[in-house]
């Protein structure tokens, strides 16, 4: 079984007893610091990943970083994977907790990138109109391209929006290349 597969089973199982405890929220952010730590600290993604290493040590790492810091029941999860020797896939597991919480609870992530920092006004609007569009709540990143000229490039779900004048320009670039005022014979 592909390892994309086992961690969306262990993240919705995970997800479904948080729901059940009530504990949904704290959990959540067991996870988002989880994945915080594990993009930040390269020697701990590796210690993850190294098949040298046994999963006790690992369990003994994870729980000295992580002991004080989140649910009782995130700590066990983090024993139950390290158990099956699956303590790789808990990053990939961070990442599909997120994914499907975002789901359950009706959060669309959207990625604007603009020439120039968003003002706050525009930013509103930008996540007003995505909010009437879907009907979900929107969660905006942003990214600062200064290649764009001006405009901004919208992406949410599989959809994007160029309204950038780099696309514009490129768009007129190839009308001019495609040259249609010349008679074809």
């Amino acid at each position: 079984m592909s390892d994309i597969r086992v961690a969306s089973r262990y993240a919705k199982s995970l997800l479904e007893l948080a729901q059940e405890k009530g504990v949904l929220e704290q959990v959540q952010e067991d996870m988002k610091l989880f994945s915080d730590v594990a993009k930040q600290n390269r020697d701990f993604h590796l210690l993850l990943h190294n098949p040298i290493v046994k999963s006790d040590k690992k369990l003994a790492v994870i729980n000295a970083i992580f002991k004080g810091k989140v649910q009782q029941m995130t700590l066990l999860f983090f024993q139950l994977v390290a158990n099956k020797n699956r303590e790789a896939l808990l990053e990939s597991v961070a990442t599909e907790f997120k994914t499907q919480y975002n789901l359950i609870k009706g959060i669309q992530k959207a990625k604007v990138t603009s020439a120039a920092p968003l003002s706050s006004e525009l930013r509103n609007e930008i996540g007003r109109r995505l909010v009437a569009e879907t009907g979900k709540t929107i969660e905006l990143e942003e990214h600062v391209d200064p290649s764009l000229i001006g405009g901004f490039v919208l992406r949410i779900g599989d959809r994007q929006i160029d309204s950038s004048v780099k696309n514009s320009l490129r768009k007129l670039k190839n009308n001019f290349n495609d040259n249609s005022y010349i008679n074809k014979l």
